[in-house]
């Protein structure tokens, strides 16, 4: 064979090498999610627990059904503008609750509301009371770029991070929020959310890929040789 041929089946090779150990990488990462998956699925089969019983680790405690009683805080509500449901323009209405004896509030993601510049809103039509009795599931907020807000009402945000609540909180939030889950048709407060379905994630689709690529790559180089060989 020719010194290029050689050369590319050389690369050829290698690359196949790489994208065969990067395929087996994401089926790694496929039967990580699928333990975690298991873990929350069996623990939202459980009746929802007290916050103070909830994991330590935001991941470990992540779509963890809880228990949350206190009393709202309509005075420092945020308003998440831009979300849809069922294709109307809304909002969605956070809240924190105080809890006895802590000076750590949850917020608490109340469910959607109707906005049809989905974003103004008259928050005080979506009171449910003082006293909280909420249940929901343990959401993790989005990672932190910046602040951002409406012209008209410092009360609207555009993405759930702990920073935008927190510079319109006065006082501290836990590391996580709560999501209120229930009847999403009642129109006596906010249309509330149900618990995500969990899935497999892409880690066996960019398996196949690699899979594919690792393949391509080895007939590729033998497509080489067979031509070298008989040109």
């Amino acid at each position: 064979m020719r010194p290029r041929t050689i050369v590319f089946c050389i690369i050829a090779v290698l690359a196949a090498g790489l994208f065969t150990r990067l395929g087996f990488w994401q089926l790694g990462r496929l039967r990580v999610r699928q333990a975690r998956n298991a873990t929350v699925i069996a623990a939202q089969r459980d009746a929802p627990t007290l916050l103070s019983t909830l994991p330590r680790d935001t991941g470990a405690a992540h779509y963890r059904k809880a228990l949350l009683v206190g009393r709202f805080d309509y005075a420092h509500e945020v308003v998440l503008a831009g979300r849809t449901h069922q294709g109307s323009p809304g909002v969605e209405l956070l809240t924190p609750v105080r809890i006895a004896g802590s000076d750590t509030a949850v917020l608490v993601n109340r469910g959607w509301v109707y906005s049809p510049d989905a974003g103004s809103v008259d928050r005080s039509r979506w009171r449910e009371g003082d006293s909280a009795n909420v249940t929901g599931y343990v959401e993790l907020f989005a990672p932190d770029a910046g602040t951002t807000s409406s012209t008209l009402d410092s009360r609207i945000v555009r993405r759930v991070s702990r920073l935008e609540a927190a510079s319109r909180i006065p006082y501290p939030l836990t590391p996580w929020y709560l999501v209120q889950t229930g009847d999403t048709a009642d129109a006596r407060h906010p249309a509330r959310r149900i618990i995500p379905t969990l899935d497999d994630g892409p880690h066996r689709g960019y398996a196949v890929q690699w899979f594919a690529f690792a393949i391509t790559a080895l007939v590729g180089a033998l497509f080489v040789v067979l031509k070298d060989r008989h040109g």
